[in-house]
């Protein structure tokens, strides 16, 4: 992920902020919905997106044209839903190609669709699937935030894919090479990223389960199981 500078050509830069910004209107909308309607849900926004921050920056070379990293969108994804999420990492993926030279101005609509709107969406529809059955809330976390974060590689894959086509078999060829080359380092990042934020997921749980209870991430009686105890 993070697509670098100039690397994609311009009609596929355009298209993917064509892709990305009806995302972020809605997305923008949506928070400001959350926030009004219950204020005390901003530290556990700013608790997310430092999460988003601090992992997406943490970056293994690739050789792609691009660079392999935690995404830390799942959890965001749980407790806001996909649409805020992608609010979230397009202002870090904004300040990450200002200030330390990850992904680019003119990929920053391509890098917000893979991590900021398919991946975040991926691990919310693993959540929603989930939340209401019998699986446990760990296991839960985990599914969403590993879901998240591989996906989000499928789609950088595919992005490179269509921007670079190979001589021999086309965009296929291409997406095939780059989802293998991301998935030597990416899918055992997946994994301790799922753990990881599963275990953030349970202290917050343990600390705040009432925050959890009004957002509606998970059903109270989930949440006293899982160890927190709502008022």
């Amino acid at each position: 992920m993070h697509i670098m500078e100039g690397f994609l050509p311009l009609e596929w830069a355009a298209f993917w902020w064509a892709v990305a910004i009806p995302c972020l209107v809605f997305g923008i909308y949506q928070l400001r919905r959350t926030l009004s309607a219950d204020r005390e849900a901003l530290p556990l926004l700013g608790v997310t997106g430092g999460f988003i921050f601090i992992l997406s920056s943490l970056k293994l070379p690739s050789v792609t044209g691009s660079c392999s990293h935690p995404t830390g969108t799942g959890l965001s994804a749980v407790c806001f839903g996909p649409f805020v999420t992608s609010v979230v990492c397009a202002i870090v993926l904004l300040f990450q190609s200002l200030f330390l030279a990850h992904g680019g101005l003119s990929t920053l609509g391509a890098n917000i669709v893979s991590m900021g709107v398919v991946g975040p969406f991926a691990g919310w529809v693993v959540y929603r699937a989930l939340r209401d059955t019998r699986v446990s809330l760990p296991l839960t976390i985990f599914l969403s935030c590993a879901i998240a974060d591989l996906l989000t590689y499928v789609v950088t894959s595919l992005e490179l894919a269509l921007a670079y086509p190979a001589g021999v078999g086309g965009v296929v060829s291409s997406f095939v090479l780059f989802l293998g080359i991301f998935a030597i380092t990416q899918v055992p990042l997946a994994i301790v990223e799922g753990i990881v934020l599963a275990l953030v997921f349970k202290y917050i749980v343990s600390l705040k389960p009432e925050i959890l209870v009004r957002l509606r991430v998970f059903p109270e009686e989930k949440i006293r199981a899982a160890g927190g105890g709502v008022q």
